[in-house]
């Protein structure tokens, strides 16, 4: 795996901050945040862009760009394999699945600005191609000289949990061997905190104390934390994985998603349908309740949604719900949006890997109907051989991964 993230770059510093419970939330540096009513993110303003993609092509694309290439570059180094020993047909066995939620926005939002201030001659002659999705993919791809698919997923918040998804699928249908696949977005632009704040998703009560502004379950949370970042993986087949003699964080067991047909924004009050993916993942996994020893959750910090996310995991688990350790990342992180299914299966197998839960930070006064062991401000030492990754979101979408630790 590798890691671009608000509370660590490279997946040792990013495992340091998540076990230690540490903030990456701040002040907004990047630009003047003071005519917003929200001047806090989970910004990475370390992150040298130029050391990924040159001066030249900065103004070409988006800065997701660099922050994905920096996360498959540590991934692929990662995972041992050697790009540049090769050949052709090898190449055209890796493919790429990229989750995202607004992906280019960001590039896009520059360049309108271009434009209406009269500085077209500062326009990108690639406003149109790199103001879209779709090319992100492929931006990876011509970096690494990958061959096979170039795709896309973009979902809302469930985005890179359903690219990881459907890389997972594409693997055991036999289609491709190897994917590099997870998710990336920087939304932390003006007009993005301008457009949540009318839809009042985003805390305005904490702009002078931001490590304590994101505040998933408990009582006096009152909305999101906007995050930037990029968690990406190599995902294969497992005999592909073990002749070639690749460390193995985990397997992925179990994908489900659903969509309650609800509302474009707002989650229904009923958990039946996030309750559905994770019932059906655990069932493709061919495990029970008692079976899992961690839930990682969505947990965005939104009175609705952590309140609906409990509910869900208590009709998916039953009693054995209140006996799982769990926590939310983006206590620590704050809302990566369509990354934030692959940070939470980053943690997870941070998790895995150290026998360690990692804490759910700020949660100061429990919501009484947020009544799961939620690990409150102290991680704790937890073996887990099967882990739950939830993800639920925007347009009523819901995903579930399961994993399973490779000994």
């Amino acid at each position: 795996m590798g890691v671009v993230s608000p509370n660590g770059t490279g997946k040792e510093a990013f495992c340091r901050a998540v076990l230690a419970g540490k903030s990456g939330v701040k002040r907004i540096t990047r630009f003047d945040s003071s005519p917003l009513l929200v001047h806090i993110a989970g910004e990475i303003p370390e992150f040298d862009e130029l050391a990924w993609v040159d001066a030249r092509e900065r103004k070409h694309v988006s800065r997701v760009v660099p922050l994905c290439l920096a996360a498959t570059t540590e991934a692929i180094a990662d995972s041992g394999l050697d790009m540049a020993a090769m050949s052709l047909d090898e190449k055209r066995q890796i493919g790429i699945i990229l989750g995202t939620g607004g992906g280019a926005q960001e590039f896009s939002e520059q360049q309108y600005r271009l434009w209406h201030s009269g500085k077209e001659k500062q326009v990108s002659l690639f406003c149109i191609p790199s103001g879209t999705m779709g090319t992100i993919p492929s931006e990876i791809s011509m970096r690494f000289g990958f061959r096979g698919y170039a795709h896309v997923v973009t979902a809302g918040c469930t985005s890179s949990t359903d690219a990881l998804g459907y890389a997972y699928q594409h693997i055991q249908a036999g289609i491709q061997p190897m994917f590099v696949a997870g998710g990336v977005d920087s939304p932390v632009t003006e007009g993005i905190i301008k457009g949540y704040t009318m839809i009042r998703a985003l805390t305005q009560s904490w702009n002078d104390q931001p490590e304590r502004a994101s505040r998933p379950f408990s009582a006096d949370r009152d909305g999101f934390v906007l995050a930037e970042g990029s968690w990406m993986f190599v995902l294969e087949d497992y005999d592909h994985a073990k002749a070639r003699g690749a460390q193995i964080y985990a397997e992925i067991t179990g994908y489900a998603a659903t969509c309650e047909a609800y509302h474009r924004v707002r989650m229904s009050e009923s958990p039946e349908e996030p309750a559905r993916a994770i019932t059906l993942a655990l069932e493709e996994s061919r495990l029970a309740p008692e079976d899992i020893q961690y839930v990682s959750l969505h947990g965005t910090s939104t009175e609705m949604n952590d309140r609906v996310e409990t509910r869900a995991l208590k009709l998916a688990l039953g009693d054995h719900a209140y006996k799982i350790p769990m926590s939310g990342l983006k206590s620590q992180i704050g809302h990566a949006q369509g990354a934030c299914g692959s940070a939470s299966v980053a943690a997870t197998l941070i998790a895995m890997e150290h026998g360690s839960v990692p804490p759910t930070i700020n949660l100061d006064s429990p919501d009484p109907d947020c009544d799961l062991d939620y690990v409150p401000d102290v991680g704790r030492k937890v073996s887990i051989e099967h882990a739950v990754c939830n993800c639920v979101g925007f347009g009523s979408k819901n995903s579930a991964l399961v994993l399973k630790k490779i000994a």
